[in-house]
């Protein structure tokens, strides 16, 4: 399997100076299969590079695109991935089933003539959706598990498993509940310890890392994950690779190197191997 980040921010688009090195588009990510299985998890303003990309390329486009959910962070790129405009192209939309709406009445709403000229109906590749609960799908030559997770709306998390390896993706999700255990944190709650099962052994797990552990204090209930509790996550699961993501609009690029350099502190206290680092927009990672 093949990762690229093409957006790896959290809440708002942040461009600008202080965020050239890991970026300032919101959350998209890209995974190809060896076998050709096209995936994009979410639809942030990253998603339009990946159009534009994948304009460049040429030839038709058939991906399965996985929305974790429908806050703005993670589908306002969708009317500007160009890829939905051309006839022939084939775009499967999933995502977990919401309290009072359809996926495609939300998608639809943020393009309705009130906000912007074109309407979802007008989009001219074939669209599909799927909405989803917890569970298993086979797609193509892949196998996609998924995961409710502790959000403010609903949301889901997603483990691909291909090619022999493995890849989660999880965000928006902050702790259920843990209590200080020494240096690293102790896992009490089951909807915590139903994550770190979800997630044993991945080859790469990409989670919300948000908050620096001071900041999660004053945020708690907003959603979001910390650097902390992500990296205990991680060396309990005994991942692979962490890619810290969904990063804080307000952390410049020296932000993210110091809690990246906090987090493989913590990792190496405890005795784990866990390679980690901040997802960067253009990344590539081979699996």
């Amino acid at each position: 399997m093949r990762v690229r980040f093409w957006g790896t921010r959290g809440s708002v688009p942040t461009p600008g100076p202080s965020t050239v090195r890991y970026g300032g588009n919101t959350a998209c990510v890209e995974l190809r299969t060896n076998g050709g299985t096209f995936f994009i998890f979410d639809s942030g303003t990253g998603i339009r590079e990946l159009g534009l990309h994948l304009a460049r390329e040429g030839g038709a486009l058939a991906a399965h695109l996985m929305l974790g959910h429908t806050h703005w962070d993670h589908i306002s790129g969708f009317p500007f991935f160009t890829p939905a405009f051309v006839p022939g192209n084939r775009l499967a939309i999933y995502g977990a089933r919401d309290l009072d709406r359809s996926l495609r009445d939300v998608l639809a709403g943020q393009m309705h003539f009130t906000y912007f000229p074109v309407p979802l109906g007008d989009l001219r590749a074939e669209i599909t959706f799927s909405e989803l609960e917890e569970g298993k799908l086979e797609l193509d030559d892949a196998v996609v598990r998924t995961h409710y997770l502790n959000h403010t709306a609903v949301c889901m998390g997603y483990r691909v498993e291909a090619d022999g390896a493995s890849v989660a993706y999880i965000t928006d999700h902050e702790p259920y509940g843990v209590v200080e255990d020494g240096l690293r944190r102790g896992f009490i709650h089951g909807g915590d310890r139903r994550l770190i099962e979800f997630v044993r052994g991945a080859d790469l797990l990409i989670q919300d890392a948000q908050y620096t552990p001071d900041e999660y204090a004053a945020h708690r209930g907003w959603g979001h994950g910390s650097t902390d509790y992500v990296t205990d996550l991680a060396v309990e699961a005994r991942v692979h690779r962490l890619a810290l993501f969904h990063h804080e609009p307000t952390h410049s690029d020296e932000d993210l190197d110091r809690m990246v350099g906090l987090a493989r502190a913590r990792a190496r206290e405890a005795e784990s191997e866990v390679e980690i680092f901040a997802a960067a927009e253009g990344q590539k990672i081979s699996l």
